[in-house]
This record gives C-alpha cells, structure tokens and sequence, in this order.
C-alpha cells in the first residue's frame, strides 16, 4: 500500500467524509461542542409539519430510560423532535411540567406522558401500524406481563448492587448470585419462542431490557471481572445481544462500551479492577463508522479546539496561539487518518515533518488525542461505532507521536 503525505483543507475533509457516509446531525446551542441525532424518519414529515412526538431527554444521551423510547421510535420509524434536559440543572418548565421532574417524558400529539414504559405503550396505541407487540392475542398478554416484569422483577437492581456496592468479598459473593440467579430467569425466558428474542419477533421486551443490559455486558469485566458475553452460561442472552447487533436502530441509539464505562466512573465513582475492553476491530476499521468519525471532527472542529484549550490542559505548553495551531494541526491529521488509513503518512516522532521538531508540538498533539479519546460520548457526539473508530484512531496517531 503506497503511503502518501496527503494534505486536505477542512472543506475538502468534509465533503470527502461526507461522501462516505449517509450519517448527519446538528449542532446543540448551548452544549457545544454537543451535537443530536436527526431522526432516520423525519424526512417523512413536510417541512412545515411538527413531528408528532416531542421526546424530553438528557443531555449527554446516555440514560437508559431516554435510550428505550428513542429506540422504539427508531424502530417504528415515528418522526420526533428532542428537546434536551440539563439534568444538574433542570429548568422551573419542566419541573412544573412533569410530576416526577425525571427523564424521558414526552408530547404525544400534544399529550403528555411520562416513565419510559407508559410512554413506550403511549406509542403502540397511538402509532399501531409498526407495532412492537405481537398481534396474536394470547402472545400479547404475555408481552405485557413481561414488559411489566421488567420494571418489577428486581433485576436491575441485583445487577446495580453488585456492581456499585462496596463490600467485603463474603457480601460480594451474595451480591453476584443474586445478579446471577435473575441472568438466569432471562436466560430461561430467552428460551421460551423459537429465534432469539423474548417473544417470537423484535418486540417492547426487548428494548425495555436492551440499554440495561448492554451497559452492564460493558461494566462488569472492567469493574467486577464478570462477564455475560461470551460466557457459556448464558448462550441465549449471547444470541439475544448478537440479534440486537443487527438492528439499525441498535446501533443509531446505543452507547458504546467505553463511553459506557467512563461515565459509570465519572457518575459513580466506581473504581476498575481490570484493564478496558479491548476496542472491536471490525467497528475500529468499517469505513462507513471512520467516515462518520472524520464527518463529525470536521464538522464540528472549532468546538472541539475550543473544549480542549478550556479543559484539557493544553495551554499551559506555550502561547495561545501556538497552542491552538497544533491542536488544529492534530486534529486534521487524525481526520486525514479515518479516511485514508494506513495510506496516510504518520509522523512516528517527527510531527509536522522538518520544521517542527519541537517537543512541545508532539506534546501538544498526544495531549489532543488523549483528552479528545477520553471525552467523546457516544451517541450523544457520534454513533457507537464512529467513537470506537474515533478512539482506534485516535490511539493509532498518538502511539505514532510517542
């Protein structure tokens, strides 16, 4: 593979990024450098009608309970608007407007509902033509039941508890066959239709259970060295995750398994016992997820130079404006990469070629990527699989600077 010195302006790594994926968002007032989704369905609507469905969610996009309705509305192909909450800081509207002041709540057609499952079934009555429960009378009763066992069965609480709670090894052991037992009535359920879903087809079952169990498939090795994939005592839940893998709108809504973990650290203060979870190669190298990637640092660069002079700590290595010119150097050459790859000629200790031996550039650049490596949230920046080509690239550059 010939190795090039390409060099591109930002408008032209745009517009080749933008070539090669279907994937857009727009920018948040206010939440810089933060960007939102645009709903797969909103070109549906005519530019002058309002989605029917107004969806109240939180800012960074990573509560569980926001991610069930966005899913279902992915899934049901229902256009909608957001308007984010700031939950540290939550405005007198909202409070006043929602009994429970917590997220997800939403306008249906002008009606208010909130918690996550009455909106979810809010959604089935209202939009019934892709509908997410079975049409069979007898299968729809226990789709109910089961969507209400979700709430009640206490398993997202044995699995919070073993994975927050300190506790000396004895209570630690109690705290896992708790967790375990209720694995294994999901594994049981698991087992009760043909396929891999908990009813005969994708349904509300399964997203009321998707974002919890996809954050704690992503917490346990790294914080309790428990895993539930790959783990042969749970071969239904391992053909469960490997259906879900092959949704579309999985994947438009989901969190990926670093940003799951950095933020359980940021929120929790829970500490890791073990090393992250490797990066998936195949996400790490799909072209459509690299271009996202490079689509969004090229988009939304300026944002992105301004959050890392304010907060990474970078401006303590030389003048302002010196500064910033390495940053955006950086960033540029880590855009380069998502798009061409290995073809791209990486500096391996000589950033910048010739003229900038400096130490202080290289300093500069490993600061930018690992600041940027360690702040992108997906999918409140970028889908799961842009951040985890992000960060694969991002690790990539870095290890060619030092």
């Amino acid at each position: 593979m010939t190795v090039q010195n390409i060099t591109l302006n930002w408008d032209q790594l745009l517009e080749l990024a933008q070539a090669n994926t279907t994937a857009r968002r727009v920018r948040r007032p206010g939440q810089s450098p933060s960007t939102a989704p645009i709903p797969s369905s909103l070109h549906k609507l005519p530019p002058d009608i309002a989605p029917p469905v107004l969806l109240y969610r939180d800012t960074h996009s990573w509560c569980p309970f926001c991610e069930r309705v966005w899913f279902a509305l992915e899934e049901k192909e229902i256009p909608f608007e957001t308007e984010f909450i700031d939950l540290s800081n939550k405005p007198k509207w909202y409070t006043d407007l929602v009994p429970t002041t917590l997220v997800p709540a939403a306008k249906i057609e002008g009606e208010l509902v909130y918690e996550s499952k009455d909106i979810l079934l809010a959604l089935e009555e209202r939009f019934p033509e892709t509908s997410l429960l079975p049409a069979d009378a007898e299968e729809n009763a226990i789709a109910r039941q089961l969507i209400e066992d979700a709430e009640t069965n206490g398993f997202k609480e044995a699995a919070y508890k073993f994975l927050r709670e300190a506790a000396d090894p004895n209570d630690l052991d109690t705290l896992k066959q708790s967790f375990e037992a209720k694995l294994d009535e999901l594994e049981q359920a698991l087992s009760k239709y043909p396929g891999s879903y908990f009813l005969s087809t994708f349904s509300l079952v399964d997203i009321m259970y998707s974002p919890h169990l996809d954050r704690l498939a992503a917490n346990l090795p790294v914080y309790r060295g428990y895993h539930i994939k790959e783990n042969s005592r749970y071969p239904n839940l391992n053909a469960w995750f490997a259906a879900l893998n092959d949704r579309p709108a999985y994947h438009r809504v989901k969190s990926d398994e670093a940003t799951n973990n950095l933020l359980l650290r940021r929120r929790w203060g829970v500490e890791p016992i073990s090393n992250p979870l490797p990066l998936d190669p195949v996400l790490s190298e799909a072209s459509q997820y690299r271009a996202e990637a490079a689509e969004r640092l090229s988009d939304n660069r300026e944002a992105a130079i301004v959050d890392i002079l304010k907060n990474s700590g970078v401006q303590a290595l030389g003048d302002i404006s010196t500064v910033k010119d390495a940053i955006e150097a950086h960033l540029k050459l880590l855009a380069t990469y998502l798009l061409y790859g290995d073809k791209t000629q990486l500096p391996w200790g000589r950033v910048g070629g010739k003229d900038n031996l400096d130490p202080a550039f290289s300093a500069i650049g490993a600061i930018t990527f690992a600041y940027l490596r360690n702040r992108i949230c997906a999918p409140r920046d970028m889908s799961a699989g842009a951040a985890t080509a992000f960060r694969a690239a991002a690790d990539k550059v870095l290890a060619s600077i030092y």
